[in-house]
């Protein structure tokens, strides 16, 4: 069978919502990092990639329509090259890169763009059509994020419980103290800060120009949503489901925006296009879970996929476990038997720091879980997230 292997990888870097790429269409926002990938890559041959695949979440503004095949075209890449949009909610870009390595080892394809984007800033408000002609009932629904248009029988089958309400789900059944949720998120943001301080992100993140009205652009190259912050300050916020809820906007990823580009390959697409093949893609797994502690997901999703390869969690060199809330990370953590302040885990920094743009994340965890591998010299990284309406989905690749 033929191999995946990643060959480049770059993102925007992320916004805060409402923040420095708010005034960025989210077409646009993906075609950046598509545009990125083609100036870095020079000899590529960009009439050879065979498809475009991009995850995002949302698909209700301006990323309707299939942006995968919008952002590839506003980028400039061939008109011969066409896109496709994968939707698995927070899941949608790692299933991007997962889904893109399985096309490329079964030989339908030699070259992929993989990726995500998320504009969650841009995410329209919808007013769904009128059930009886003159009806004067009309309800706005948000797409930020969550639930809209709620099936009844979804309601009674299993409940339609707010992403934060699932972490407080998960926080009172595997039993999540507060203080170890705050804990676990000033660790966040210190390894973010150390992380960042260090240089570590500077061939990660692309930088963004951001036009002003009436005066020149300026220019952004990190990430906007890292707090300072301490155990402190965290220990005042209130819990966002119930006043003495364990689960707060500090010890939660946030909402943002962002875009990541990765380019795939075959062996031979990179000795065609002059490539060096810096890992390769080994297997990817999903699952499904109650959707009412989705955030328990990623451990039989990562169970799943050390079973199927032969590997145990000590072969693991990295593990870039997205961070959706605290509460759900460390009980997935603890229930796979990992210390919570492990130094393979999300070593500098995960989505409580960085941010949670849905559809980009996925392939945000690859890029730097590989650069990760990179720089201590490791050979095995996982990447695995928990998926809204209960879901789980693991990745592992091999560095080169």
């Amino acid at each position: 069978m033929t191999e995946a292997y990643i060959y480049d990888g770059i993102r925007t870097p992320f916004g805060r919502y409402g923040g420095v790429l708010s005034c960025i269409r989210t077409d646009d926002l993906a075609a950046l990092v598509i545009a990125s990938l083609v100036a870095r890559n020079p000899d590529v041959d960009w009439k050879n990639i065979d498809d475009v695949y991009f995850g995002c979440a949302n698909q209700a503004g301006e990323d309707n329509r299939n942006v995968a095949r919008m952002a590839s075209l506003l980028a400039g890449l061939p008109l011969e090259v066409p896109g496709v949009t994968l939707n698995r909610l927070c899941g949608s870009s790692l299933d991007a890169v997962g889904s893109g390595s399985r096309a490329i080892k079964s030989g339908d394809v030699a070259g992929l763009i993989v990726g995500g984007v998320e504009s969650m800033s841009r995410a329209p408000f919808v007013l769904p059509k009128p059930e009886s002609a003159y009806s004067r009932v009309a309800k706005i629904e948000d797409t930020t994020i969550g639930w809209r248009f709620v099936n009844d029988k979804m309601r009674a089958l299993y409940g339609i419980d707010s992403m934060p309400e699932t972490a407080e789900n998960v926080a009172a059944q595997f039993h999540v103290a507060r203080q170890d949720q705050d804990q676990f998120a000033l660790r966040s943001q210190l390894r973010y800060r150390n992380a960042y301080h260090n240089g570590y992100f500077e061939d990660e993140i692309l930088t963004v120009e951001i036009p002003q009205k009436g005066k020149g652009p300026t220019y952004v190259s990190q990430d906007e949503h890292p707090r300072e912050t301490s155990l402190e300050l965290l220990g005042r916020l209130k819990g966002v489901v119930h006043p003495n809820g364990t689960v707060t906007a500090g010890n939660s990823s946030g909402i943002n925006d962002g875009a990541v580009a990765l380019l795939l390959g075959s062996e031979s697409f990179g000795k065609d296009n002059g490539l060096r093949p810096r890992a390769r893609i080994l297997a990817m797994t999903t699952v499904g879970v109650e959707p009412r502690i989705m955030g328990i997901g990623p451990i039989s999703a990562i169970r799943r996929l050390l079973d199927r390869v032969s590997l145990d969690l000590d072969d693991i060199d990295v593990i870039e476990l997205n961070e959706a809330f605290a509460a759900q990370a460390i009980a997935v953590l603890r229930e796979l038997g990992i210390p919570e302040d492990s130094d393979k885990v999300n070593p500098n920094g995960g989505a409580i720091a960085i941010g949670h743009p849905l559809g980009a994340s996925g392939a945000r965890l690859v890029l730097t879980a590989l650069r990760q591998l990179e720089k201590i010299e490791g050979r095995f990284a996982l990447c695995s997230m928990c998926v809204g309406v209960g879901q789980g989905v693991a990745l592992l690749m091999e560095k080169m």
